[in-house]
């Protein structure tokens, strides 16, 4: 725009400055017939339009060195212009990125549990004296290491792992103990799709509150599976005055995924008049996933069960009942039945130091061996290191009978194990 202002004053000096030239000859030719010009004068007015000339011309030169840097600043401009242009697009896509890394992080959990145990065992067959578990030895009994991720409000997913390694055994084991997805369609209704805890053993769990130390009743004896494979539907109504979970499985655990001839159905149903303290009945049918098109079944294993608990962050005390029928016999002809209750207890003396008791006893076959039969119980002191972080002083007892054939005569064979250790729960 300079240069073209420039041009433009340029353009009009010439324009004068001929007009001045053009008009002074005609005036000396009107003039002629009265006096001549001295020729002083005309050397003058020549001089004067060459000193114009190279005004114009030096005017002309710096008008082309204008448009020369007016040329190289656009040019400047616009590599600016792009560059920052190229910046604004990287900084979008880092902000792009950036966003979907927040949104996987805040929508995506990471949980994990290890129980593990230092302790010394002695157990003695009553045929055979001491077995090959006795000894001192660490356990890492259990770690579950678990990854969530919300999708949207109502639907998610969790894969969990399961590690364990026993010192009884010398090996390592890790298998896929849930993976499902979830749809929470309402506090009443959520469909799990998967691998995901069966109705029953977690839920007494969460209320008997020492699953470190050991596993509860029916799954410490066998008598049920804490996950299984197949699609669970549970829920809270009337504002969690009761609850319910059901699910149609598999049958095998976890730990087995493999296909049956048909499903396995567990369900529980739960009342809580007020917080802390729960009435469960709960029950289960099925083959326990060892019915094939190719095996058939002699009988369906059932089993029934009933819990009475409470439980706040001060004290617990609790029990559980459950009757089997045909539980180890679904492909063997004979019938057979089994039963067995369990109660513990526990309270905090402070806000880091509790005591706890359970005791379990339990008829395993009733029509075919009425002498076998468990009895446990166990008693310790816990220390809360932290949040997250729990250990145990525990003392265990166990004696397990059951009639054998060999050495004849046949007659009860009893199995007694003592454990006393310290036992852990790291949780996160």
């Amino acid at each position: 725009m300079r240069s073209k202002l420039l041009a433009v004053a340029v353009a009009a000096g010439l324009g004068v400055v001929s007009l001045h030239v053009s008009a002074d000859p005609a005036q000396a030719s009107k003039k002629s017939h009265k006096t001549a010009a001295p020729a002083a004068s005309q050397t003058t007015q020549n001089a004067e339009i060459e000193a114009l000339k190279a005004q114009l011309e030096a005017l002309q030169a710096k008008v082309a060195e204008l448009e020369s840097r007016t040329d190289a600043q656009s040019d400047i401009n616009v590599s600016t212009g792009q560059a920052v242009e190229q910046v604004q697009k990287a900084q979008a896509a880092s902000d792009k990125k950036v966003a979907a890394i927040d949104k996987i992080t805040n929508n995506t959990t990471l949980s994990g549990t290890m129980f593990f145990d230092l302790s010394n065992i002695d157990q003695k067959n009553s045929d055979t004296g001491k077995t090959a578990t006795s000894g001192t030895g660490f356990d890492v009994k259990r770690f579950y290491l678990g990854v969530t991720h919300k999708f949207n409000d109502i639907w998610s997913a969790n894969l969990t792992t399961d590690f364990q390694y026993s010192s009884a055994v010398g090996a390592t084991e890790l298998f896929v103990k849930k993976a499902y997805v979830q749809g929470k369609f309402d506090d009443a209704f959520i469909l799990r799709l998967g691998s995901y805890d069966m109705p029953w053993i977690p839920f007494v769990e969460s209320y008997y509150g020492y699953r470190y130390v050991d596993n509860t009743l029916t799954d410490r004896l066998k008598y049920g599976n804490s996950a299984d494979w197949g699609v669970n539907v549970g829920g809270d109504l009337a504002g969690k005055v009761l609850n319910y979970s059901v699910s149609a499985v598999n049958g095998a655990g976890y730990k087995n995924p493999s296909r049956s001839k048909g499903v396995d159905f567990e369900g529980r149903v739960g009342f809580v008049p007020f917080d802390g303290f729960v009435v469960a009945l709960g029950g289960y049918s099925g083959h326990r996933g060892q019915e094939t098109e190719t095996v058939d079944a002699q009988h369906t294993a059932q089993r029934g069960d009933i819990m009475v608990a409470y439980a706040d962050k001060n004290f617990r005390l609790g029990g559980e009942y459950f009757t089997a029928k045909n539980w180890n016999q679904v492909l063997a002809v004979p019938a057979d039945k089994a039963d067995g209750y369990s109660i513990w207890g526990s309270v905090a003396l402070n806000d880091v130091w509790s005591l706890f008791a359970r005791y379990d006893n339990a008829k395993l076959s009733k029509d075919l061996d009425s002498d076998k039969k468990d009895v446990y119980y166990n008693a310790g002191i816990e220390y809360q290191v932290t949040k997250g972080f729990r250990l145990a002083g525990v003392y265990k007892h166990e004696k397990a009978d059951a009639t054998v054939a060999t050495p004849v005569p046949a007659h009860v064979q009893n199995v007694k194990t003592n454990e006393v250790g310290v036992y852990g729960e790291v949780k996160f």
